[in-house]
């Protein structure tokens, strides 16, 4: 938009007059940010506006994205820089004596998601609307959201985040769109005599589901798609049967955190109904959006596509059947045959715990509509596939077995497309954790490697680094991200060598100062910043980094002249709940780096931070910062990863296992410039195969080893208690399922080469530079242009530059 600073100082002053009632230099830092906030999205409010009916007009195709979570990050920069403007904003508020940063910290990061799967729901929200495409996102609005992680005495205790206690300046809640959910009774099905089926409800619990809509702004275009998080609440004209705040607030709970511990019955029960309520309150609304075409009802999967993002949406399937069946009146087959063209569905792990299942009683009693439903949905696959394909395959495939739903069944079976989010993982659902399902539609699976917004992650979070390459290849690859590539012809310039240098000691300067500030403790920004940033889990190996941490102490203890690179480690993570083994790891790296930080023989050598509470926006201060990317899980196991890409695009150097999209970050940059280490796929199979591993042996064999998992038991660590054991028995006596042991010794001798290379600064650049320059392919933007022209069939308004096949092929 065109806005001059002048008009922007005065529209300012009479916005917050307007909201507040007296001066905005008598206004606290918060309320500026309200009003600056409450300003920008009026800015937005005639282009929002204009999408949507643009949408409808030219009955244009459009995708709602399903998802558990949404991490936007904050989200006053990235509207204004994406409007074009932020400069002219800095500029105005500094002409009223407003510092921007101030403001700008001012706002809360939204709490509605727990790491990669939310942040790239966000990243491909901010692709949809910057190419140009009608998409949209479709969550809850968790009043709390994930908890707000605190340290105290190094265990991590979880407290309610309150994120919304100020509002939302940029959400409109639009009660107009609200709609019922039905949870509970009992339902049943009698024919109306004109060859329809009705169902019929009773006792059911009726919860209203409200809509609060936030913009989601393309970058310098007039597209504005809509985020839609639902929001539970008392339906009006039943506000009589909830007369006490408990009843009320029952309802309210359905909607208060995410992902509420589901080690016990009622937390299982809740995730479900949750889940429930998100799908049918957004299915429902895409309906009513439909309606507004005035186009047959069998055109749907020819205007709408739905995107189930991990199993916890899969109810789409059968919430979709049920509308199309129950109020449309369609025949079985032509509802079945709608769904499966409208649903698509991507698989994000592999993992079995996170491949959900649900017992048969708590669906029937709790979604009885949505169990017979299933229950007819499972009988006519089997009904199918059985004459095609015999018993083992057909039953092996079927949706409910052994009393559980399986809900990947399900959207497997109720989706045209199935895709995997890196080549090796879909690989790993080709061959093993779906390969029956590849038998049976070889034709659904594809793959969508994930991608980033390099809006966010480069363009906002590191604006020196940005200007550095923009002076150097101009400014096309900001919206056709395979220009990047260009920048490659830089790795000789001595001159562009030091400036890359500068830039990435200034903002590690930067983190090491607000560092200082916020934990107290001085960093050396001069030492190699080492970073692992992921959610605490077993499988991403954590304490691996922990151990070779321990390692270097010994080694330092042993000999405190000893000539070493100097390093911190800087971690970012927090453990679910109910996860007792990952929460004993962070203890683990909390009293290491307590130990490790408070001993004068140690010095600058050795430093590690472990941030409490890691979200987007402390990711944002930490990537700009980074030298080296941990991408360390087992090979296998991570599905993608995406924290890899933004490293990579800063110009930190990967250091990994063969895992996810490190594979193919490896055929991109090149083995050469980065670090590669431990197992592969094959090695790891072998192992599983022929049940040969013994981490004991390892333990006993390996000397170097044996004293850093010794030093958990043995006290070297002031403040370690049963975690240090507790690790020490998963890694030694109970055979070490992630494989750490064995990967041990190649980590090691991986850090040694950093160590190296890191001594000859213009090599290190030279590969940092590489890899910035060879990080175009992980755009977000490219990843959503497959998504639209080969799983939605939708065709961006805004395209990206010819030659997007650069992509396809390792630079």
């Amino acid at each position: 938009m065109t806005l001059t600073v002048k008009q922007f100082k005065r529209d300012y002053k009479k916005t917050f007059e307007n909201i507040y009632a007296f001066d905005f230099k008598d206004g606290s830092i918060e309320q500026q940010y309200f009003a600056l906030g409450h300003l920008v999205r009026n800015y937005l409010a005639d282009e929002w506006s204009q999408s949507r009916h643009h949408y409808i007009e030219s009955k244009a195709k459009q995708v709602f994205y399903f998802s558990m979570e949404f991490l936007p990050g904050r989200q006053l920069k990235s509207n204004l820089y994406n409007m074009d403007i932020l400069e002219t904003v800095k500029e105005g508020l500094k002409g009223l004596e407003i510092e921007f940063e101030e403001v700008e910290n001012a706002e809360v990061d939204p709490a509605l998601g727990n790491g990669g799967l939310g942040r790239l729901a966000s990243c491909f929200m901010d692709s949809l609307a910057s190419l140009g495409l009608p998409g949209h996102g479709n969550g809850i609005r968790y009043r709390y959201g994930l908890f707000r992680q605190k340290f105290v005495d190094g265990y991590q205790v979880e407290l309610p985040e309150n994120w919304l206690r100020n509002g939302n300046v940029w959400e409109i809640r639009n009660m107009n769109s609200a709609v019922t959910v039905r949870f509970g009774g009992n339902v049943w099905v009698e024919p109306d005599g004109n060859g329809n089926f009705i169902p019929f409800y009773e006792n059911t619990e009726n919860i209203l589901a409200v809509p609060y809509d936030t913009p989601m702004v393309g970058y310098k275009n007039i597209t504005i798609n809509n985020m839609r998080l639902w929001s539970a609440e008392v339906p009006p004209e039943e506000e009589e049967q909830y007369q006490t705040i408990e009843s009320a607030e029952k309802i309210k709970g359905i909607t208060e955190v995410l992902y509420p511990d589901d080690s016990n019955y009622e937390g299982r029960l809740l995730r479900l109904k949750q889940e429930y309520f998100m799908v049918s309150a957004g299915v429902q609304s895409i309906i009513q959006q439909f309606y507004k075409y005035n186009i047959p009802r069998h055109q749907l999967p020819e205007k709408i596509a739905i995107h189930i993002n991990d199993t916890h949406p899969a109810l789409v399937v059968p919430e979709l059947m049920r509308i199309l069946l129950d109020e449309e009146h369609l025949s079985w087959e032509k509802a079945w045959e709608i769904t499966k063209k409208t649903c698509s569905y991507t698989n994000h792990t592999i993992l079995k715990e996170a491949m959900e299942k649900w017992p048969v009683d708590m669906v029937k009693s709790l979604l009885p509509r949505m169990y017979q439903i299933i229950e007819a949905i499972n009988q006519h696959h089997i009904e199918k596939k059985l004459p095609l394909y015999g018993e083992r395959l057909t039953y092996a495939t079927s949706i409910i077995k052994d009393g559980q739903i399986n809900m990947a069944h399900l959207a497997v079976i109720g989706s045209h497309s199935v895709n995997g989010v890196a080549q090796l993982h879909t690989n790993i659902l080709k061959n093993d954790v779906l390969h029956d399902f590849y038998e049976m539609y070889p034709y659904k699976f594809n793959n969508k490697t994930n991608g980033i917004t390099q809006r966010r992650w480069l363009h906002i979070a590191n604006p020196d680094l940005t200007k550095l390459i923009t002076k150097q290849i101009g400014e096309e690859w900001k919206t056709n991200p395979a220009e990047l590539k260009v920048f490659k012809g830089f790795e000789t310039s001595e001159e562009v060598l030091e400036e890359l240098a500068q830039v990435k000691l200034k903002n590690k300067e930067h983190l090491a100062e607000y560092i200082k500030e916020n934990l107290g403790l001085e960093i050396n920004p001069n030492a190699l910043f080492d970073v692992q940033i992921k959610r605490l889990h077993a499988y991403k190996r954590q304490h691996l980094n922990a151990l070779h941490i321990l390692d270097r102490y010994l080694r330092i203890k042993e000999n405190p002249a000893i000539d070493i690179q100097p390093r911190v480690f800087i971690f970012g993570a927090k453990a679910a709940p109910s996860y007792l083994y990952a929460k004993q790891i962070i203890k683990l790296i909390n009293s290491i780096a307590d130990m490790v930080n408070n001993d004068p023989e140690v010095g600058d050598k050795l430093k590690v931070v472990f941030f409490e509470n890691y979200g987007v926006s402390l990711a944002e201060k930490i990537i700009p910062a980074a030298e080296i990317s941990e991408q360390i899980s087992l090979a296998g196991k991570e599905a993608s990863g995406t924290s890899n890409m933004k490293l990579m695009l800063n110009g930190a150097l990967t250091l990994a296992t063969l895992d996810g999209a490190n594979i193919e970050i490896r055929d991109y940059v090149g083995e050469e410039n980065m670090f590669i280490f431990g197992l592969n796929i094959d090695e790891v199979s072998e192992f599983y195969k022929k049940g040969n591993y013994s981490s004991k042996k390892l333990y006993e064999k390996n000397k170097r080893l044996k004293r850093v998992l010794d030093s958990l038991i043995d006290g070297t660590i002031p403040g370690l208690y049963e975690e240090g054991r507790v690790v020490f028995d998963s890694l030694v006596h109970y055979n070490d399922e992630y494989f750490v042991l064995k990967d041990f010794d190649s980590y090691v001798k991986a850090h040694e080469k950093a160590d190296e290379l890191y001594s000859n600064k213009k090599k290190w650049n030279q590969k940092s530079l590489i890899n910035i320059a060879s990080s175009g392919p992980f755009s977000a933007d490219y990843t959503i242009k497959r998504y639209s022209e080969e799983i939605w069939k939708t065709n961006p308004q805004k395209k990206l530059n010819e030659g997007v096949h650069s992509f396809d092929e390792p630079i």
